[in-house]
């Protein structure tokens, strides 16, 4: 497939616009209705086009080969009793397939958490895929983890490609292999994890850190930490931030003209990876081939968890492909780090630890002893 028209619908700062612009696809449209996410894009894309509210948006621009959406889910949870395209209407998904109804739009590329496969107990997820098969589309899902193109985050998100002309597991599924054993492991790599838990979850990663979130809703960032080799904490720098989700660093910087600092931590943890979106970039360029013939229907109360596919029956077959399409080559974390980060406080760690010891979670041998000695060390 040549350069496609794109249209980029809930497009945050861009992370599946730019990523697709790697593959020479070039975003036409972009539809955000965050004022600081805006400004960013009206730097970022000068030569696109910007919307502000995709409600407002009467029809997608003459030629779209392309829309890509990373939209909210959360409105979905109330549509599970709805049924097809009527009941979507009334959740911001719904204008997507609004606009798809409208238009004849050959791809495309949404984008959410893997969460949607279990909110509203699935309803919401076969909400999404039966409007697209009254649509026309034959479409494919995948959990994806960004900790596959080279970048020390491990990311789980969950990408559906549908098309009207092609065939979206040539996309999607084509590409599969396995995450190598770590070679290193605590204590002699960088290893990350989440201080603001320590009861239900601290999100361990080795060599990587955990997904990076969008911290409060009142712009409160809450960055992981990061155990470097040498025994220090720290919580990684922004731009380190940035480039984890595989933005050049200070991509977000124009927001601190219109919002306050903390307003960037929130629009990088919401942000898609942008690796993810160039590697589909790749593949709707030049598609792979994926024999889905030993794939059986799918039949159970729950969607397959890692990867799925429908043909214009709309018949659903699990497909068996992990989350890493490929493995590429990668610094260590420690290496990534290109800032020195700030120390973990002594506030943040006895918060941690406090929690630690109401909970049940295991934890790496002589974490819990190392910890406790920065805190003393630190105080």
């Amino acid at each position: 497939m040549a350069a496609v028209k794109v249209a980029g619908l809930f497009a945050g700062i861009g992370g599946l616009e730019l990523g697709m612009s790697t593959s020479g696809h070039h975003a036409q449209l972009l539809v955000e209705n965050s004022p600081a996410a805006m400004h960013v894009l009206r730097r970022r894309f000068p030569d696109t086009k910007i919307e502000a509210d995709v409600r407002d948006l009467a029809a997608l621009p003459r030629g779209t080969d392309l829309v890509v959406a990373g939209f909210p889910c959360q409105d979905l949870s109330s549509v599970g009793r709805k049924v097809g395209i009527d009941g979507a209407r009334s959740s911001l998904v719904g204008e997507v397939l609004r606009l798809l109804r409208r238009a004849d739009v050959p791809w495309v590329v949404l984008e959410n958490v893997p969460f949607l496969m279990s909110l509203a107990r699935g309803a919401a997820l076969g909400l999404i895929t039966e409007a697209l098969t009254e649509l026309g589309y034959r479409w494919a899902y995948r959990v994806v983890d960004t900790n596959a193109f080279g970048l020390p985050q491990r990311r789980n998100r969950w990408y559906l490609v549908a098309s009207r002309v092609g065939d979206p597991r040539d996309v999607l599924l084509a590409d599969d292999c396995e995450k190598p054993l770590p070679a290193v492991d605590y204590p002699d790599v960088a290893c990350g994890f989440y201080w603001t838990e320590g009861m239900r979850s601290f999100g361990w990663g080795v060599d990587c850190v955990p997904p990076i979130k969008c911290g409060s809703s009142v712009g409160v960032a809450s960055p992981p930490a990061i155990r470097l080799p040498s025994g220090d904490y720290v919580t990684p720098e922004l731009r380190d931030a940035e480039r984890l989700q595989g933005f050049p660093e200070d991509w977000t910087a124009p927001a601190e003209e219109v919002a306050k600092p903390g307003e960037r931590w929130r629009m990088v943890g919401n942000s898609v990876s942008t690796p993810v979106a160039a590697w589909i970039g790749r593949r709707l360029s030049k598609s792979g081939h994926y024999d889905g013939s030993g794939d059986q229907p799918w039949a159970g109360p729950k969607w397959p968890r890692r990867a799925a596919w429908a043909d214009l029956d709309g018949v659903v077959h699990a497909a068996d492909v992990g989350p890493w399409p490929e493995w590429q080559a990668r610094k260590p974390l420690a290496d990534f780090l290109a800032y020195p980060g700030k120390p973990l406080s002594v506030r943040a760690v006895s918060g941690f630890l406090s929690r630690t010891r109401k909970g049940t979670l295991r934890f790496p041998a002589g974490f819990l002893d190392e910890l406790t000695a920065y805190a003393q060390r630190c105080a």
